[in-house]
């Protein structure tokens, strides 16, 4: 009943969700790719398909995956996303080894022709991007729906609970949930999730790893921009970009040659960063237009995807966006596994547990935004401190690796072919 209720309010709100998606500044660019939400992708069968929805868990499948591959190298993949920033992700990855659709709306025709049109043995979802559809419909085709590297916040957990019929619903659609953390673990029980198919697993983000091509790229992108304070803004989002410029014309003024790295979360964003360094007469370079960064450039706008580690891997301190924002975050793994100390804003609900360690372990500190500038004052004038907060990072890392190696264990009875 609670799934009739939901379909029917969808497909009454139908026009407005069609506006809402195309409004601008909201709608995807799916890079002529824009039938595939509705569900008109390439006919296909696949032993798997993976779900992840956007950065963030395009990362985290792209290590799991991996290794995954080492394991069934003839199986058949699909991976789908729902934003042209987690394709790019993983097309970096990839390569052309990739298959990719974009993910279906939760309209029921959308998941009707997705599912008629895709015919996979196994759904793995990354994270958490519960939909009532295509639980549904997996279920009517028996096909196994695994939660991977699953989290659930303290205030999604509240919005799940409003919603305590559907709620159960999803849960009763999943065949297996590895969950990050014992906490979260307590959540999808108290969500009405059978015991028997949760383990704790934990975050397969934590065993990420630099190739030596990356690294290379870092060193050879920090030779060139000298000898300088150099700190990265990192996974901006609306409203963000005006704190961070804000902060480093404060730092500027102790720091004369200081450089901001500033990375912009979405791409869409891109040029309207670049016009708002414009108006506050910033004198600043593009990556994608290969701009060489001067002695006078203040801002380094890196306005390309997939070179996120390289950027870390050039700059002194990270500061993640997200976080001065209620948007709740981003991970701060990346550049903790690369010895930097971290500055996040208060608002990181959706990486609770990744922050608290790392702020417990003296790598990590929460500011406020009026503070920030002074904050990075007194680490650039610090060097033995920075050291000591990167070598902190490091160690939070090393002690909580193996969540890809329980989770691939977990997941071993899977019916893909062992091929």
């Amino acid at each position: 009943m609670s799934r009739f209720f939901y379909n029917l309010m969808l497909c009454l709100a139908f026009p407005l969700v069609l506006l809402w998606l195309n409004w601008p500044g909201r709608r995807q660019d799916f890079g002529g790719r824009a039938r595939e939400p509705f569900g008109l992708v390439p006919p296909q069968e696949v032993d798997l398909w993976v779900h992840a929805v956007s950065v963030g868990e395009a990362m985290a499948a792209i290590s799991l995956l991996k290794k995954w591959r080492e394991r069934h190298p003839k199986a058949k993949l699909l991976l789908t996303t729902s934003s042209r920033t987690g394709f790019e992700r993983l097309k970096a990855a990839f390569g052309d080894q990739l298959n990719h659709c974009y993910a279906p709306y939760d309209l029921w025709p959308c998941v009707w022709l997705f599912f008629h049109r895709v015919e996979a043995r196994e759904l793995w979802i990354m994270e958490t991007e519960l939909w009532p559809n295509w639980l549904a419909f997996a279920a009517k085709r028996k096909m196994p729906v695994s939660l991977v590297n699953a989290r659930l916040s303290e205030s999604s957990f509240r919005r799940y609970r409003r919603f305590s019929g559907l709620s159960r619903q999803l849960m009763a659609g999943l065949s297996r949930v590895l969950v990050q953390t014992q906490a979260e673990a307590e959540r999808f029980l108290a969500l009405g999730l059978a015991p028997g198919i949760l383990e704790v697993t934990g975050s397969v983000k934590f065993d990420l790893e630099l190739d030596d091509q990356q690294a290379e790229a870092g060193r050879a992108l920090k030779a060139e921009l000298g000898q300088r304070p150099v700190w990265i803004a990192a996974s901006t989002h609306q409203g963000e970009d005006t704190l961070m410029l804000a902060a480093h014309k404060q730092l500027r003024e102790q720091f004369p040659d200081a450089l901001l790295v500033l990375v912009p979360r979405h791409p869409q964003r891109f040029i309207e960063v670049a016009k708002l360094m414009e108006r506050q007469g910033w004198t600043f370079a593009r990556r994608s237009e290969q701009q060489p960064v001067l002695g006078d450039t203040a801002v380094y706008l890196a306005d390309t995807m997939g070179e996120m580690m390289t950027l870390l891997g050039a700059c002194q301190l990270a500061v993640v966006g997200g976080s001065f924002v209620p948007v709740g975050g981003h991970n701060l793994l990346e550049p903790a596994a690369l010895a930097l100390p971290t500055l996040t804003g208060p608002q990181y609900f959706n990486f609770q547990d990744i922050t608290d360690a790392l702020v417990a372990a003296g790598n990590c500190q929460v500011v406020e935004a009026p503070a920030l500038a002074g904050t990075l004052a007194a680490l650039f004038s610090n060097p033995e401190q920075c050291a000591k907060a990167g070598e902190a990072g490091l160690k939070v890392v090393a002690a909580n690796r193996g969540a890809i190696r329980r989770s691939l264990a977990a997941l071993d009875s899977s019916p893909v072919p062992k091929a």
